[in-house]
């Protein structure tokens, strides 16, 4: 039984207001998934946008070279292809387009049939107002649990 691979971008829910996700797998190569398994890869900083061609790359995730790999290493922030069927697709860039929207990953995990899937959404920019607002919610929540663990 392997570990469970969860990377996740804990800064998008911050950033951005979450519309609509969607799971979609990535095109890799041999050294990128042993990298992946090995938790070597991080999504912080990473989007996902569209070619000439309507096809969804994901840009600047960062998979590390495989310790082991020889010259047939990969290139650390290459720009990786999703897989997602044609109608969400097309869905997405209509949405993209049209509205301004940016397409964020979440979650960067290995399925059961150990393939690695990527959780992306479709996202909106939150404001600073926004933002702070975030961050006081958060706060209170986190007073409210202390004062509740007190009187249990």
């Amino acid at each position: 039984m392997q570990k469970k691979i969860n990377i996740q971008n804990k800064k998008a829910r911050f950033l951005y207001e979450i519309l609509d996700k969607y799971t979609a797998g990535i095109v890799l190569s041999g050294t990128e998934i042993k990298s992946i398994r090995s938790s070597k890869a991080s999504i912080a900083e990473s989007f996902c946008e569209f070619n000439e061609q309507g096809e969804l790359f994901v840009i600047n995730m960062t998979v590390e070279e495989y310790k082991y790999g020889t010259h047939y290493n990969h290139y650390p922030k290459a720009q990786r292809k999703l897989l997602l069927n044609k109608r969400e697709l097309k869905k997405l860039e209509k949405e993209v387009k049209n509205s301004g929207l940016t397409i964020v990953p979440l979650k960067l995990f290995i399925n059961e049939k150990g393939y690695a899937k990527l959780d992306i959404a479709l996202a909106k920019g939150k404001k600073l107002y926004d933002k702070r607002e975030t961050i006081k919610d958060r706060d209170n929540k986190r007073n409210l649990d202390r004062v509740k663990k007190i009187y249990k």
